[in-house]
């Protein structure tokens, strides 16, 4: 294991940016998110989550798909540039990283899309220990261990130090780069961050949340229950939980006329607006809580059974806070699930 000093990390963040696009929890205006270090950056490691996920690195909210110049009767097919620049994505939480993977089974499984592989190949993920996990998280549900975070690097911040470890060739490639700055030492320290991190995990409200009766076997049981209405009735339809959520994937491809031609692109959407998916007849789900009822099955149902019981929720607790109304998945999972479902 190796460290190094919290006052020679703005060293390390610039000898890494010298060959990569790097983005760290940046604090502006008050707000924390991941963003493009630049060397007047105010970063903010301490922050236990950033606003919205670092998602965008790999699924931008706006994304060039192809453009269209029309000159007279001529046509001319414009492909967007691939993305090839080297990233390291620094200071992840846990719930994020594994957000990754849920993305990864969404956009390279199957038809895979060319924009997201080609941004997931050329980055490197720095991932961060949440020393003190907040009411809100309930990352270890799903078997995440936010002392024990994945990645191609994990690292830990204890007293005056940063502690490193390289899981991956990526990581091993990073650390390698930036080696002039790290010293060696033992895990002493960090071993004893993650008891204490463990022993908050065990305490927090949400720790003991039951998911059983969210799989295939109970589908239509828990489609058709009555309580998705009672679950609904609030709901503003404002699609907050959907932005901020680290897993949520759904898009909308819309062509954008031009001075000379037509752009198009694609960008997020949300299956909590009554215009999504809409077709010519109309909306499949035209009332609220049938979309209400959808995001939620999704993550807790349809999602898991078709990708090996893996969730489409990782626990980092953002719904849960900024949700306007309280109508979070732990809601849902407490009315529907368990000894309730």
């Amino acid at each position: 294991m190796l460290k190094i000093s919290l006052d020679k990390l703005p060293s390390l963040y610039e000898l890494i940016a010298k060959e990569n696009h790097l983005y760290l929890p940046i604090n502006k205006c008050g707000q924390v998110d991941f963003a493009k270090w630049e060397v007047n950056s105010n970063v903010d490691l301490n922050k236990l989550k950033t606003t919205e996920s670092a998602k965008d690195v790999f699924f931008p909210q706006t994304q060039d798909l192809v453009s269209f110049e029309v000159n007279g009767k001529e046509i001319k097919i414009n492909e967007p540039v691939m993305p090839t620049q080297k990233q390291v994505i620094f200071g992840v939480k846990a719930c994020d990283a594994k957000s990754f993977e849920i993305l990864d089974l969404a956009y390279l499984e199957d038809f895979g899309d060319k924009f997201y592989e080609a941004r997931r190949n050329n980055t490197t993920i720095v991932t961060l220990a949440c020393k003190k996990p907040d009411e809100a998280c309930f990352c270890t549900v799903y078997g995440i261990n936010p002392a024990e975070p994945k990645g191609d690097v994990s690292t830990w911040i204890e007293g005056d130090f940063l502690y490193w470890q390289s899981n991956t060739e990526k990581g091993n490639i990073l650390t390698f780069s930036c080696l002039s700055l790290f010293e060696e030492c033992d895990e002493t320290e960090v071993l004893k961050q993650k008891e204490e991190i463990n022993v908050i995990l065990k305490k927090l409200p949400y720790a003991n949340i039951d998911l059983t009766g969210f799989d295939k076997e109970h589908l239509m049981e828990l489609f058709n229950s009555p309580k998705w209405q009672e679950l609904s009735e609030a709901c503003l339809g404002c699609g907050t939980c959907t932005f901020i959520c680290p897993t949520c994937q759904c898009y909308d491809v819309k062509d954008f006329k031009t001075a000379n031609g037509v752009q198009r692109f694609r960008c997020w959407d949300s299956c909590m607006f009554a215009d999504f998916t809409k077709c010519a007849h109309g909306n499949t789900r035209p009332t609220q809580m049938q979309r209400y009822r959808q995001r939620f099955m999704h993550k807790l149902v349809y999602f898991p059974s078709n990708n090996n019981g893996v969730y489409s929720c990782v626990g980092c607790g953002r719904c849960v806070q900024k949700c306007p109304q309280m109508l979070n998945i732990i809601k849902v999972i407490k009315t529907l699930g368990g000894k309730n479902g």
